[in-house]
């Protein structure tokens, strides 16, 4: 806040016009006076160097100290949207998602030597890639599943948690999107605006109206943040009945306390802003210790505050 000016500064300019009403503040002014005198430029013409020297050791006077007040603020990367070209592009986004869910999050991944996050959905996905262009490296990541591709492997990664027989009519517009994440040094909210931002570029340019997805919640504390946040959303978040998909492995929620006040994680919060809406309760996924809630955005219904930002409105 260093940066923003004292509110109170204009107060403090006026009352010193009229410090000499009190005898407290004459006698400053007269201090303030002989120092004024006393400057080491003045005081060494008057009456030369030595006299100067001892009057400024007597008087306390000190230098006055020139403050930088140049403010450096941090800068702001500056970052580049692109999509996977090619097999080592792939890589770079998993091994962004192994550092992110294996390492820091703890999920049960399967091991492999190069320290990547592979399942095979990947080589039927499109991955969206956020990269620093100063450092080239790859800072944010989403992968996407599109209709013809999940004809081709046969269903969602959602089917494995939900059952989706209410969307079905759906699945021709409907993209899935998956495994995104943002590197911990980039979590400023400027790489989730850029995935959003290339993401948005995609659907219009496929002409796909429906994104759906798993969001997860954490479980650290065992449920009862998931379960809170479920039991706290509103009936606007959440999508008409006969859009609603099914846990296959529930969380139980009657067996946690569900009463806490809570504040949905950024990702599941953004959604909410853009207008998404939740179709499920809470499924728990095991590999990845998380509550996961099946989330549904169409392009249709995007709140109008983010349409020209995301969209060529």
């Amino acid at each position: 806040m260093s940066d923003i000016p004292n509110p109170l500064g204009a107060f403090d300019i006026f009352n010193s016009r009229f410090e000499d009403k009190t005898k407290k503040s004459k006698h400053k002014n007269k201090a303030d006076a002989i120092k004024k005198l006393f400057s080491k430029k003045i005081a060494k013409k008057l009456f030369g160097k030595k006299f100067a020297t001892r009057a400024r050791a007597d008087l306390n006077i000190q230098e006055p100290v020139t403050l930088d007040k140049t403010i450096t603020k941090p800068k702001r990367p500056a970052l580049q949207i692109t999509w996977a070209s090619n097999a080592s592009e792939i890589k770079e986004a998993q091994r962004l998602r192994y550092k992110v869910f294996a390492e820091e999050m703890g999920a049960n991944l399967p091991k492999n030597a190069e320290n990547l996050d592979i399942d095979e959905f990947d080589s039927f996905c499109d991955h969206l890639l956020i990269r620093d262009q100063e450092t080239l490296k790859v800072v944010g990541t989403y992968r996407v599943l599109p209709p013809h591709k999940a004809l081709e492997i046969g269903r969602l990664y959602s089917d494995s948690e939900f059952d989706l027989s209410r969307l079905n009519h759906l699945r021709p517009k409907m993209v899935e999107l998956g495994r995104s994440c943002v590197h911990a040094d980039y979590r400023s909210g400027a790489v989730i605006m850029a995935l959003w931002s290339g993401l948005a570029q995609y659907m219009q340019k496929h002409d796909y109206e429906i994104m759906l997805g798993c969001a997860s919640i954490p479980m650290a504390d065992g449920g009862h943040f998931a379960a809170s946040l479920y039991n706290s959303l509103s009936n606007d978040q959440m999508a008409p009945v006969e859009n609603h998909a099914f846990p296959r492995l529930p969380l139980p929620l009657d067996r946690l306390n569900g009463g806490l006040e809570v504040e949905p994680p950024p990702l599941i919060k953004g959604y909410l802003k853009l207008g998404a809406k939740i179709c499920s309760a809470p499924a728990w996924d095991p590999d990845f210790n998380t509550a996961d809630v099946l989330t549904m955005l169409r392009l249709s219904e995007i709140n109008p505050r983010y349409a020209k930002h995301f969209l060529s409105l």
